[in-house]
């Protein structure tokens, strides 16, 4: 399973329009080699780096329950009929970049279950990894760089 984005390469810059304090929108994000047999796909992006300057790490979206048939997730947009968690800025939405003190490395985290989640909107992003223990069938990764 594949995730990535014609916005920016895997380990390079996110442009700044996708950052928390410019347009705040997400880029598009392309899925490839789902599983046939997953039931659903889920999407976190957070902020390791952030660790070191608020010491945990920021959760900048989390969204379950895509269809797993889809192949890409548009620029602004969310897949429909999925479901939103609170991300670490208290929003059901979208979080883009924002990092306070000097570059950090974003993680798009794409995984493939072999369940829908039953948990409801505004789930925590502990939430969601807690309902998907033990449905987890196949994951992959974009890291994307962006500078305060």
């Amino acid at each position: 399973m594949k995730i990535e984005s014609n916005a920016f390469q895997n380990g390079g810059e996110i442009p700044r329009k996708y950052g928390y304090k410019k347009d705040n929108v997400n880029p598009s994000l392309t899925i490839k080699e789902v599983p046939t047999n997953a039931k659903s796909l889920v999407l976190i992006m957070d902020d390791p780096d952030a660790m070191g300057a608020v010491g945990k790490i920021w959760v900048h979206w989390v969204v379950w329950n895509i269809d797993p048939s889809i192949s890409e997730i548009k620029e602004n947009s969310i897949p429909s009929n999925s479901i939103q968690g609170k991300t670490d800025f208290g929003e059901m939405a979208y979080g883009g970049p924002a990092p306070p003190d000097k570059e950090h490395t974003y993680v798009f985290k794409l995984y493939a279950l072999d369940d829908k989640l039953s948990i409801g909107e505004g789930s925590t992003k502990l939430q969601v990894e807690r309902a998907m223990e033990n449905h987890v069938i196949a994951e992959s990764k974009l890291e994307g760089r962006y500078s305060p």
